[in-house]
């Protein structure tokens, strides 16, 4: 993360002796990144972080399988019709991957196991309902419309409050972060970000829970592994430094406005590695006299764009069957755009005085072709593809 926090109880000095109550010393646990070159955290445990006494493999329920998109075309997916078999971690069903992210969808109103995943970051996206994100760095409590980032190998489970969370979940193979070009060399959001570090937030204070053995679901490269832990992750007193989970939510994104109609690269929130995420929120509309206040036909020849429709009128879709909840997949390869006719209603509307646009969307574009899993082809529009030759 860009800016330093410090949480609950550490020493003066790092790795100098920080003793408990009973004068036994607590445990440091460094997490980071690169090899000690990037970001990390100091996280004081009650108890040995590295006590395990049981290691078992794990064969998921359903193999994640991802077919290439052939015949190439673009996709609609309906992800309100899919049901999850299990939590918010395990009932992922992939929708779409490749070798640098790989993007699935959840709905569940099950707590998850505890789960670390040490194959990249993570960035869930919460659609709908609400979640307690519990972690060894404390709490987040999360809602409609906030992306959670977690950082690689961090301790984590998902409580939903209240009823069932929806939820996109994003799995890098590497890092996410804030666009590079939002931030000084130093690290600090610089005045054109359209967010910055106030509309972050992170847990406020350590989670301690009883000591326990507990399990911990495990991914690596290698597969799933189940470790027992002799006592329970969530022990940490306190902890300093720049990585740690934190929420945003898409409501605090300030869109840029132009004249005339900008690209996607002005939504963009965050990066990864062979990928971006962007966010697609309310906005005024082009105001150019003569501006034509929709997206123009393109061809972005390096990527595939991945989108989630969550909220608000998607009036360039309209007649397209796109609703609230679906996914459009435009592949590298087609030219997409507005439906027919969709250009000529939106200048009629603003020709009657409309002057903003409600849509809110989470746009995934990668820079390798997406391969398509079972969960998206089995909620899939069949006649989406043919949809601007009506």
């Amino acid at each position: 993360m860009p800016y330093y926090r410090v949480v609950g109880e550490v020493p003066r000095k790092r790795h100098t002796q920080f003793r408990r109550p009973d004068g036994g010393l607590y445990a440091e646990e460094l997490m980071g990144e690169e090899g000690f070159s990037s970001d990390s955290s100091l996280l004081y445990h009650r108890h040995l972080p590295t006590a395990i006494i049981k290691a078992e493999a794990v064969t998921p329920a359903v193999e994640p399988r991802l077919e290439p998109n052939l015949p190439l075309s673009p996709r609609h997916f309906r992800t309100q019709e899919l049901t999850s078999a299990g939590d918010l971690v395990t009932g992922r069903m992939t929708l779409a991957g490749n070798g640098d992210v790989r993007l699935s969808y959840a709905t569940s109103d099950r707590p998850s196991e505890l789960y670390r995943n040490s194959m990249g970051d993570e960035c869930v996206y919460v659609q709908r309902g609400r979640v307690r994100f519990e972690s060894t760095y404390g709490v987040i409590e999360a809602a409609e419309g906030d992306y959670v980032v977690i950082p690689t190998g961090t301790i984590h489970r998902w409580v939903p409050q209240g009823g069932p969370a929806n939820v996109l979940a994003i799995e890098a193979a590497g890092h996410i972060r804030p666009p590079r070009r939002y931030l000084s060399q130093y690290g600090q959001f610089l005045e054109h970000a359209p967010y910055c570090e106030r509309d972050l937030r992170a847990p406020s204070e350590p989670l301690v829970v009883a000591d326990e053995e507990v399990p911990v679901l495990v991914r690596t490269r290698g597969g799933l592994t189940r470790l027992v832990y002799r006592n329970h992750p969530f022990d940490v007193v306190g902890w300093d430094g720049y990585l740690y989970p934190f929420a945003f939510n898409i409501e605090d994104f300030e869109p840029i406005v132009k004249k005339t109609h900008a690209p996607p690269p002005v939504h963009q929130t965050f990066e990864g590695p062979g990928f971006v995420v962007c966010s697609f929120c309310p906005r005024p509309l082009d105001y150019h006299p003569e501006a034509v206040p929709i997206p123009y036909n393109h061809h972005n020849v390096d990527s595939d764009e991945f989108m989630f429709y969550v909220g608000g009128d998607y009036s360039a879709r309209a007649g397209s069957g796109i609703d609230v909840g679906s996914i459009s997949l435009h592949p590298a390869g087609f030219t997409h755009g507005p439906q027919p006719g969709a250009v000529e209603a939106v200048i009629d509307a603003v020709s009657r005085g409309v002057t903003t646009t409600s849509e809110v969307a989470v746009m995934v574009d990668t820079f390798r072709p997406l391969d398509l899993g079972q969960g998206a082809l089995s909620c899939e529009d069949p006649g989406y593809a043919w949809t601007w030759a009506r």
